[in-house]
């Protein structure tokens, strides 16, 4: 099981922006590889930490863990690209915030030549919308889709820039009142790559890339909801260079409406008709569940509004803190077109007792019913 990422970093939920900063940089600090060189131990514990401030640096990820924790970026969705970065990877996405606490060449223990300011660039993220059932929501579900995305043409060769000779950055010195000033800026030729294209096949666009479609698996969890965005790292458009990511595809959930059944978080919601007889009389119905049907009873005497809970019959949380029930609201239908006889049947019960109204304490009011459901 993953450790909880303000865990990871040793702070609160209610942790500010430039609180989480500085808990991350302690942390990376601590276990820099240059600091621990062949320390396995330390180098995950770097990564654990740059994954945590990845996810808790952004306030729409974070209120998406907040709210769902792991689960949020699972199912062949994970929300930290970390698991397909190396260490210099997270040092070019995160490094600023060592000011200069190692120096400025990037992870002396990790091949060296890397400039901080050469960027890694990585492709466009591409975003669909997966439809999804009750069914499919309360089981989780793999699905398999074709997505049309950039990828690198086959014989695409790249060559180390001539403007910035790979490092991704121009150096200019100007003249200033205070004395030559030398600035860094990002390559205009490679914009920061380092590398422009060398060999252009045929039918590909000038970066080298073309349009391929690819079917991908995506693994949804049980439990999501409407509009949660799963991500599935790699599988966006593809960035030229040999040193480059693909984006990635952001998988938004849509949920189609059930003929019988009302989504209220984890929990579920029926209306059930039944006739003025089998009000009276009792009777045994079979009702959709996400599960399959079930048969319910209804004992005699039932009263229209009265709600059955079907307990674990409605959907699995996210979190894994459980699952819903399922809430039977009973109707029962009043008959609006009667025969003579059926008229002279209920002319004589107006003034039997047994047609009076009772109510008893255990007859609850609909506000009180209410009031039960969200209790």
């Amino acid at each position: 099981m993953k450790t909880d990422y303000y865990e990871v970093l040793k702070i609160s939920k209610s942790a500010t922006a430039v609180e989480i900063k500085k808990a991350y940089r302690k942390k990376a600090i601590k276990y820099h590889p240059d600091k621990n060189p062949g320390d396995k131990s330390a180098e995950e514990k770097f990564k654990q930490a740059a994954e945590a401030y990845e996810i808790l640096s952004d306030p729409n990820k974070k209120a998406r863990y907040d709210q769902y924790g792991h689960a949020a970026f699972e199912g062949g969705a994970g929300g930290f690209q970390g698991g397909h970065m190396n260490m210099e990877d997270i040092f070019s996405q995160f490094g600023d915030i060592f000011g200069g606490a190692f120096g400025g060449g990037g992870f002396s223990g990790f091949g060296g030549g890397s400039s901080r300011g050469r960027a890694r660039v990585k492709g466009s993220n591409l975003r669909i919308r997966v439809k999804l059932t009750l069914e499919e929501i309360a089981k989780g579900v793999e699905k398999k889709v074709k997505v049309r995305r950039k990828v690198k043409a086959e014989g695409a060769s790249f060559k180390t820039c001539a403007t910035c000779q790979g490092s991704g950055q121009v150096m200019r010195v100007t003249n200033t009142i205070l004395g030559r000033m030398q600035t860094a800026s990002t390559c205009p030729t490679c914009q920061g790559t380092g590398e422009t294209l060398d060999k252009r096949p045929k039918n590909a666009d000038s970066n080298g890339l073309i349009q391929n479609e690819e079917t991908v698996s995506i693994k949804i969890p049980a439990g999501v909801t409407e509009g949660v965005q799963l991500k599935v790292n790699g599988k966006g458009n593809a960035a030229p260079g040999n040193n480059s990511l693909d984006g990635d595809l952001i998988v938004v959930i849509e949920e189609l409406e059930h003929e019988t059944l009302k989504r209220e978080g984890t929990n579920l919601h029926h209306d059930l008709y039944i006739n003025f007889s089998e009000a009276v009389l009792g009777v045994a119905k079979n009702i959709e569940t996400v599960t399959g049907k079930v048969k319910i009873k209804i004992e005699p005497g039932t009263q229209s509004g009265k709600i059955l809970r079907l307990r674990g019959k409605g959907l699995p949380s996210i979190e894994s803190y459980g699952t819903g029930d399922l809430l039977v609201h009973i109707n029962v239908w009043t008959p609006q077109n009667l025969s003579k006889e059926q008229k002279q049947f209920f002319d004589k019960m107006v003034e039997d007792e047994n047609f009076a109204p009772n109510p008893s304490k255990n007859d609850k009011s609909f506000f009180e019913k209410v009031k039960d459901m969200f209790s």
